[in-house]
């Protein structure tokens, strides 16, 4: 199989060299980014989540991803099993099947008594492979590369799942694909090896969110929009992003007033945990 990769990125690098420019996202629409999926009614980044995510309509399931000893990518946050199962030590020193004999929902009943449920004691960690699997063609995917630069060819690896899946849809007005990271570098590699996906940078500002016409160029060579907390911006900042021909996507926001805020100040999408508030949100704001 890495074999098969190795051959695809061969062909990406020599198809891709014509144009190199970042890919817009033309859409109008405003983005609901289910947030490790419905992670408000069950746990992160499961299959469970990503299925409450879907039904209630979120535009995109967002899925985070680490890899393990032996390059399988799968959907976790953090680089450690830690929190999200009942498991210790790194993603990337566990073999896949080692992985998936850990219990990726015990957790969310004793962190989250009030939304315990008997169904999550059985959840595993999925692979990414999974997700495609069970979702297919009808879900759109936000991706992102957490700590790509610990793992070794995680932008080939999911480029070939991309293509293996046929999920690199250009003709469609909303991508089917998005992929996200605070990881420059890790952005720019994945557009020189397929520059028709959208890519967004994330930022976490402290402060007030700013942006220099040195950083706006930066970002024309290889992203669409850019990620910010909601807390940073202001409507002229989105103004200024926007009118550079970026997209803004605000994360995280999980209650009415935040989606309220973020559907005022005009951004292009919202990262929330709660997908079925932001869509009901929407849906009574275009009435």
């Amino acid at each position: 199989m890495r074999k098969q990769h190795i051959i695809l990125v061969l062909f990406l690098l020599i198809a891709g060299c014509a144009d190199k420019s970042a890919v817009p996202i033309p859409s109008n629409e405003f983005l609901i980014i289910a947030h490790r999926g419905a992670s408000t009614y069950a746990p992160e980044n499961t299959m469970l989540a990503y299925e409450i995510a879907q039904q209630s309509a979120a535009t995109y399931l967002e899925i985070d991803l680490q890899m393990t000893e032996d390059g399988v990518l799968v959907a976790m946050h953090d680089e450690t099993v830690d929190r999200t199962t009942d498991g210790v030590g790194l993603v990337k020193d566990y073999t896949i099947e080692e992985l998936k004999q850990l219990n990726a929902g015990e957790w969310f009943n004793s962190t989250y008594p009030s939304m315990a449920n008997e169904a999550f004691e059985d959840l595993d960690v999925p692979t990414l492979e999974e997700v495609f699997l069970r979702f297919g063609d009808e879900a759109n995917y936000y991706i992102e590369m957490k700590s790509p630069k610990i793992y070794e060819e995680m932008e080939e690896e999911l480029i070939a799942l991309l293509h293996q899946y046929d999920l690199i849809d250009v003709n469609k007005k909303l991508p089917k694909v998005i992929i996200e990271s605070f990881n420059r570098s890790s952005l720019t590699e994945f557009h020189e090896l397929e520059p028709r996906l959208p890519l967004i940078q994330l930022f976490s500002f402290k402060e007030k969110a700013a942006l220099s016409d040195q950083d706006y160029n930066s970002l024309s060579t290889y992203a669409s929009g850019i990620g910010v907390n909601l807390n940073a911006v202001d409507k002229n900042f989105i103004h200024e992003v926007q009118q550079h021909a970026f997209q803004i996507h605000l994360y995280n926001i999980n209650n009415e007033m935040d989606m309220k805020k973020a559907l005022n100040l005009k951004a292009n999408g919202a990262f929330t945990n709660t997908p079925n508030l932001a869509v009901d949100l929407l849906k009574q704001s275009n009435e």
